[in-house]
Formats: structure tokens, sequence, C-alpha cells
């Protein structure tokens, strides 16, 4: 019977929608410092500016969760990149607040959309890690580019705006290579995502952790600008010099995370990298100089990346039809909004550190849950080609481990032996025994018996 089953889309379209989806949160800290020195806005009132942004891009992902496969990638990524566009540029060219708030929340919608669109391609990829580590690779190689650029073209709050707004424009071509509804590259008729999500208890436990870890994260993110210029006494061309090395440093650790693919599993690199993220979290926010801001700077952007590149792979591991790995991205994006107006509500209750301290606390309790959904889960596993059986890898381990034979059981993560369809081999025709002529029977036992033996030869070989 032949597949129906639309091929994957390619992975480079992926990584440009997700760079433009995501270039947004990247740059939170310049938006929210340049609305509130350019803008008769408190702080509090310009990190829940940027709280409004990032919260339509989780409405978007939550609206269209189970919506892309009927539509189709094509169309809703052009969407959301139009919409990026128009929203963002609205916000640019006005200093009118109600204009620039409604901007931001139509560009969040946006970005959301294209966000949601790479997330449920990335999950149909042979290797959904590999796909998110590049756009991890590509959108912190932008922002880099941003934070270095930014602050030598003047002030003004549209600048980011602007940025965003380009970048959205930039990755319009890119939309051409992803499918129609069918799948293909044309239009094609609308398709309906049937079936349970699989792994109900596993997506709500990682849903709802990866909310609050993007919480804490951005909870800090959004009032690092502060920290860096209040705390330790950073210009704006410092900071953007210590953010863009974050950055670089986040390229190097996504990279060894590309590299070192699935050798230590998924719960060593989310267990053990968010407990790095809380000591860096305590570290910056208790910073008074450039030494300290830059170092916990530094290794907490090295970390991040690397930690949310496996949190990807194993939501899209979840669940191929990529709708866990779209709920898991908006649940990360709407602890992504609420991140820059906690952080500016303990900032004023608590002072920078205790901010810190409460944050480092925050990802200590989540790291465990995350650990475990990424221990017990047994989903696709992150190398290309490896068991895909009923049951995943823990099948494979538990029949291993069940008294078979050695080399019975592929080992997990091992090449899947290629299932090869053997033509049918053409029977020969069957030849009719020759009897003996009459005479032979007149002969004596032992003349006859030769006589027979030399029939039964001819028979064989077919003279």
């Amino acid at each position: 019977m032949p597949d129906h089953t639309p091929a994957p889309p390619a992975a480079w379209p992926l990584v440009a929608l997700f760079t433009s989806g995501y270039v947004a949160p990247y740059l939170l800290p310049t938006v929210v410092g340049r609305l509130d020195a350019y803008l008769p806005l408190s702080p509090a009132q310009a990190g829940l500016i940027g709280s409004v942004l990032l919260l339509g891009s989780a409405a978007a992902g939550f609206t269209l969760a189970s919506r892309i496969a009927r539509h189709g990638p094509r169309p809703l990524a052009r969407l959301g990149l139009l919409l990026a566009v128009l929203g963002y540029g609205t916000a640019a060219a006005t200093p009118l607040l109600p204009l620039v708030v409604a901007g931001a929340v139509v560009g969040g919608f946006g970005s959301g959309t294209a966000t949601a669109v790479a997330a449920s391609g990335i999950a149909a990829q042979r290797d959904p890690h590999r796909t998110s580590a590049l756009g991890l690779l590509s959108v912190s190689a932008t922002a880099g580019a941003l934070y270095l650029t930014l602050p030598r073209l003047g002030g003004g709050h549209w600048l980011p705006f602007a940025a965003i707004a380009a970048v959205a424009a930039v990755c319009w071509p890119a939309t051409g290579r992803l499918g129609g509804a069918d799948g293909s590259d044309g239009p094609g008729r609308a398709v309906r995502v049937r079936g349970r999500l699989p792994y109900p208890r596993a997506g709500v436990v990682l849903a709802g952790a990866l909310m609050l870890w993007s919480l804490a994260q951005n909870a800090l993110w959004g009032v690092s600008g502060r920290i860096g210029a209040q705390q330790a006494g950073l210009s704006e061309v410092t900071l953007g010099i210590v953010f863009a090395a974050a950055l670089g440093a986040g390229l190097l650790g996504v990279t060894a995370a590309s590299a070192l693919g699935a050798r230590l599993g998924r719960a060593v690199p989310v267990g053990v990298g968010t407990t790095v993220i809380a000591c860096c979290v305590v570290l910056a926010s208790h910073a008074r100089d450039l030494g300290a801001f830059a170092a916990g700077e530094i290794l907490w952007n090295a970390v991040y990346p690397v930690v949310l590149s496996y949190a990807i792979g194993l939501a899209a591991a979840l669940d191929p039809r990529g709708r866990w790995a779209v709920l898991v991205g908006s649940a990360s994006s709407l602890g992504v909004a609420c991140g820059p107006v906690t952080g500016s509500l303990l900032a004023e209750g608590a002072g920078f550190p205790g901010m810190g301290l409460v944050l480092g606390g925050l990802l200590l309790a989540v790291a465990g849950p995350m650990a475990a959904v990424a221990l017990h889960v047994g989903g696709r596993p992150l190398t290309p080609g490896s068991v895909r059986r009923r049951g995943g890898a823990p099948a494979a381990v538990l029949a291993a481990g069940a008294g078979t034979l050695s080399g019975a059981v592929p080992r997990v993560g091992a090449p899947e032996l290629e299932v090869v369809e053997l033509a049918p081999i053409p029977a020969r025709p069957a030849r009719p025994l020759r009897l003996p002529p009459l005479r032979v029977l007149l002969l004596s036992p032992a003349a006859a018996r030769r006589s027979r033996e030399q029939a039964r030869r001819r028979v064989r070989t077919g003279v």
C-alpha cells in the first residue's frame, strides 16, 4: 500500500521561522529599557508592555496548536510574518501609547504564529533536537548582531520594534518552501488531525514546568539592563557588548549541545543545566561591577539555550504531529510574557538580590519535574533512524533485560535495519520421471538397479 504521509518540510525554512518568532523575546531587555527611557512610562509599565507583547505570542500558540495541519503551514506562516511586520512596524512608527500597545499585541500574535508553525514542523523532523539547536543558533546570532548594532544607531523606542519587523520581512521568502494543507508544495485539501494527545500527564507536567522555567529566565532577562545600568554602573554601549558576548556564548553552548546529541540523554542536560542556570541568576542579580555581571550573564546565556534545545526536543518527542511541541512552546511563551512584569515587581519589592534568590529557588524547584519527564517518557529518540517500534526506547530496554539472547534486540540508538522487499524466486518446472524401458525390467536385478540410478542421475542434472 503506498504511503500518503506527507514528507517533513525542509529544515532551513523552519529555522528561519523559528528565528523570526524568537527574536522578540531575545530583544526584550532593550525593548523594555527603551520604552522606559523614551516614553512616559515607569519601569513596571514598560515591563507590562513587554508582557502584553509576549501574551499575544502565547495566545497564538494555544489557538493554533490543533489547526496547523488543517490549514497548512505555508498560509499560517505568511499570516504570522505579515502580522509581525504590521504590528511591530506600527509600534515603531508612533509614540502614541495606545498604538504602541496595539502594535505590540498584533506583532506578538504574529511572532507566536510563526513560532507555532516552526515548532510543528520541527516535531516532524527525523532529528527534532538538531533542528531546534540550529534555530537557537540562528536566533542567538541574529540577536547578538542586533545588540551590537542598535546602540550605535541612535535613541528612540522605535529601533527594537523596527528591527524585529525587519527580521520578519527577511524571513518571508522561506515560506515558499513550506507545504500546503496536505503537506505538498501546492495547495491541497484540508487535513483534520484526529486522536488524543499521547502522554497527557507528562505533557502537562512539562508544559507547567517549562512555563515557570521561562518565567524565571525572563524575569531576570527583562531587568538585566537595569541591573547593569543601576547596580553595576555600566553604560548602554557596555551593556550591549556584554549582551552580545552572552549571546555569542549561547552560540557556543548550542553548538556543543548539537554535537553532544543523545550521548547524555535528556535528563542530565535539563536537570543539571537548570541547576547551573539558578546559580547564574543569583550571581548576576548580586553583581555590582562589570566582572561579576558579565560572568553571570555570559555563563547563564551559554547554558540557557542548551537546556531549551533539549526541552524543545523532548516536547517534539511526545507527539510526532507537533501538538505537544506547540502547546509546550505556548506555555513557555506564557511564562516569558509574565517574566518582565514579575521581574519588575520583584525588583521593586525585594531589590535585585532578593529577586535573584526567589528566581533561583523557583528554578531549582522545576528542575526535578523536568528531568523526571525526560527520564520516564519513551518518545522518539534524539538520534535519527533509532528504534521506533511500538513502545519506543524503553520497550527495547525492557526486552533486552528479559533474558533474551545477546544481539537479538538492537541497542537503544542503534540504526534501524531497513526492510527490503524480496522478489519471489521463479520455480523451475518439474521434469517427469523417465521410466526405464521394458527391456530393462527383463534384465537381472543388478542391471535393473544400475539402469534406475542412471535415470535418476539424468533427472537431477537436467539432461
